[in-house]
């Protein structure tokens, strides 16, 4: 584990890349929202709320749905156009000298505090750690702090004692649970927590909900700190949709289902994992325990692979823009047992054939 400037990676590649363009025609492994949503009852909310595209959006509901779920006063909640947009809000309003970014993780953290004109430092979490934080690596003189969990593309699930060991006064801590809500029970989550000095908890409701086009996330954090982000917001940041999308996915009936999709997907993980190790013989190596809803892989000839795929009908997402990777790895998204099945048969062509 330690600590790098460089600026090589491309911070701006993610999943969708994979599948956009000639890409509608492949099974999409590439992306990590759960497939099958939004659910009919979601779309029919977010289609009754069409008829009010008159008025200008007003939040006070969803952001009290928020509250209510999490179990904060309403002003210690933020409502954003996705996580990303939490991100360069962070980025812009917040005073920073020391930036540091957990790495390997979702790239868009670092690439909006450079573009804001931080300069910013990563922590490189190590594969022989099984890419596991150790919070003394983090700067002692940090003053804002990143960090995914369960992290995009490791897939590991931090303890969240270990992160909260992370605070410290006059730090800002960000967590990114974009993912939390795939994890049955919400295991390790801070989100709701108030005890934990300068904590930021970002969730979106883009990946469990499948609402990538519609932009909806939001933030948990001390009142002081929501108050400097919606300063640096936009007039009216999130459409009456939206707001109609995070009131509905905040009831009891739809955490319910998110909880029930968790196992599901738990069970369709385990299910692709063991098909993965049945190419150790290959080379291929599974980052474990994984606990979000996609895998990160290392194999040889992993470039050579992803492109055998796509001839096979599969997008994959590379893992060599993620800083602390290399072009050996790849990140699959979790799919259902059936979609696995011809993936792994894909994979086994595609890894004899990169192997030719």
């Amino acid at each position: 584990m330690h600590t790098d400037r460089a600026g090589s990676h491309d911070l701006r590649h993610h999943g969708d890349a994979e599948v956009r363009d000639d890409g509608a025609r492949l099974t999409d492994l590439a992306v990590n929202v759960r497939a099958d949503t939004p659910p009919v009852w979601l779309r029919e909310r977010i289609a009754g709320s069409l008829a009010g595209l008159a008025a200008y959006p007003d939040g006070r509901a969803a952001r009290a749905a928020v509250a209510a779920r999490h179990e904060v006063p309403v002003e210690r909640v933020l409502l954003t156009a996705g996580a990303a947009e939490a991100f360069v809000l962070l980025a812009r309003a917040l005073t920073v000298r020391h930036a540091v970014v957990v790495h390997p993780q979702f790239t868009e953290p670092e690439a909006a505090l450079r573009d804001a004109g931080h300069a910013v430092d990563r922590v490189l979490l190590r594969e022989e750690d099984g890419f596991r934080l150790d919070p003394a690596a983090v700067p002692e003189d940090a003053d804002l702090v990143v960090v995914g969990n369960p992290t995009n593309p490791t897939s590991v699930l931090h303890p969240a004692a270990t992160i909260a060991e992370l605070a410290r006064p006059g730090r800002t801590l960000v967590v990114d649970e974009a993912f939390l809500d795939a994890v049955p029970g919400e295991r390790e989550a801070l989100a709701g927590r108030t005890d934990v000095p300068g904590l930021v908890v970002l969730r979106s409701l883009t990946k469990t909900w499948g609402l990538a086009g519609l932009r909806i996330g939001y933030v948990l954090a001390a009142p002081e700190t929501i108050a400097e982000l919606e300063r640096a917001q936009p007039l009216w940041p999130v459409s009456t949709p939206a707001l109609a999308a995070a009131v509905a996915c905040m009831e009891p009936r739809a955490v319910a289902e998110a909880a029930h999709a968790a196992h599901r997907v738990a069970t369709d993980r385990a299910h692709l994992v063991a098909g993965l190790r049945e190419f150790a013989p290959d080379g291929l190596r599974v980052v474990e325990p994984a606990e979000g809803p996609f895998v990160l892989v290392r194999l040889p000839k992993a470039a050579g692979v992803r492109r055998h795929l796509r001839d096979l009908g599969f997008a994959v997402r590379r893992g060599d823009t993620f800083p602390g990777l290399g072009e050996e790895w790849l990140r699959l998204a979790v799919r259902d047992r059936a979609t696995v099945n011809s993936f792994l048969q894909a994979l086994d062509q595609a890894v004899t054939l990169a192997q030719h």
